[in-house]
């Protein structure tokens, strides 16, 4: 029997579920079911035909499965949701929540490798079942793919010199864990700054291991495609890369670029926007920290 894993409380829990605009014998999907906070708060406003799909790779949370004939989990990264709907016969549905990054579990655990907080191997993979992991990265990838991963995903001038000093550094012996990665690149964690810089590197190398970015994308595009007309999607992002992409999937339908104007100067848009960008109160920053960065994002399919 799989012991129930303690999670925290879910961000921006009624605003998220509000958006989905919760018809009592909707099919709704939560592709990130976590501690299963915003999935019970989806089955308490179901009625009895409704339907609720949790996604979830993370092999913790299956602890956290709701017993409830209408709730069904799978376990897999939502990458793949219109794969695992049809499995289940689910063609269509009224509504998709994701709440986007690494859950508190995920950062409390010392040994998952996710916090900047504890001494872990390298690691931070979402999915044990994942070969790449945050040694591998660090050890095993070229000075410039090392470089690519810490410009885009952290956000970070000076990549270039961090991967330069991670390859020399790795030359005398692999870099095993965290407090072995914080001291090759000791010289770029100036005292006033260390944690903010030492979070940007993290997060870089974890959106690396996970394919973050490709995940999102691949998930948003099923997204459209899964949607009934005025189904609603409900996405919570913690950092500008994501929140860019969510923003412009939900604004013209595409990642880049802009969508083709008819002769008039018009274009045809697949979603509409239900809410200016909804971010926590202050009252839910000082209760749950890891809301701090959240940014809500709701769409209706046109």
């Amino acid at each position: 029997m799989m012991m129930k894993m303690e999670y925290h409380n879910p961000v921006l829990l009624k605003e998220t579920v509000d958006g989905l605009n919760i018809k009592p014998d909707g099919v709704y999907v939560d592709v990130t079911f976590g501690g299963g906070g915003h999935s019970r708060e989806i089955m308490s406003r179901l009625g009895p035909n409704g339907r609720l799909f949790g996604f979830d790779q993370d092999e913790d949370a299956q602890a956290n499965e709701i017993n409830d004939p209408r709730f069904t989990l799978i376990p897999e990264n939502f990458r793949f949701i219109k794969r695992y709907l049809r499995f289940h016969n689910v063609k269509e549905v009224d509504g998709i929540l994701a709440d986007l990054g690494v859950s508190s579990h995920q950062f409390d655990v010392a040994e998952r490798g996710f916090s900047t907080r504890f001494e872990a191997e390298l690691d931070m993979r979402m999915s044990k079942k994942n070969e790449l992991n945050a040694f591998k990265v660090v050890n095993d990838y070229e000075e410039a793919d090392i470089k690519r991963v810490l410009v885009d995903y952290g956000e970070l001038k000076n990549g270039g010199a961090m991967a330069s000093v991670i390859v020399k550094a790795r030359a005398e012996h692999p870099i095993k864990n965290s407090s072995e990665l914080k001291q090759v690149l000791g010289r770029f964690l100036p005292g006033h700054k260390s944690n903010k810089i030492l979070a940007q590197i993290y997060q870089a190398i974890r959106i690396e291991v996970n394919q973050e970015m490709d995940v999102l994308k691949e998930f948003l595009e099923q997204s459209l495609d899964i949607l009934k007309p005025g189904g609603r999607l409900s996405v919570i992002s913690y950092h500008s890369l994501e929140d860019r992409l969510v923003k412009r999937y939900m604004r013209n339908g595409m990642f880049d670029g802009e969508p083709e104007r008819d002769f008039f100067g018009n274009f045809e848009v697949p979603f509409k926007s239900i809410e200016k960008l909804i971010i926590p109160t202050d009252e839910e920053i000082r209760i749950n920290n890891r809301a701090r960065s959240a940014k809500l994002r709701v769409a209706e399919k046109k």
